[in-house]
């Protein structure tokens, strides 16, 4: 199986996971939330990669509407 949580040859394996509008809305919104309340003991790192994936989320729906 090699390390992956997914089988070989299984529809799913490293493929990225397809997500409605509105599912990404939500995600978007959660991750917002977790980085508004993240204590400052939080990883810089950690910060880093929230900001990014947030400007990502906002970035694709914004060329989506």
């Amino acid at each position: 199986m090699g390390g992956w949580r997914t089988h070989d040859g299984q529809h799913s394996d490293r493929q990225p996971i397809k997500r409605s509008r509105e599912e990404k809305q939500r995600q978007l919104q959660r991750l917002k939330d977790d980085l508004a309340a993240a204590k400052p003991t939080v990883a810089a790192a950690l910060r880093q990669a929230l900001a990014k994936r947030i400007a990502d989320l906002e970035a694709e729906l914004a060329s989506r509407s």
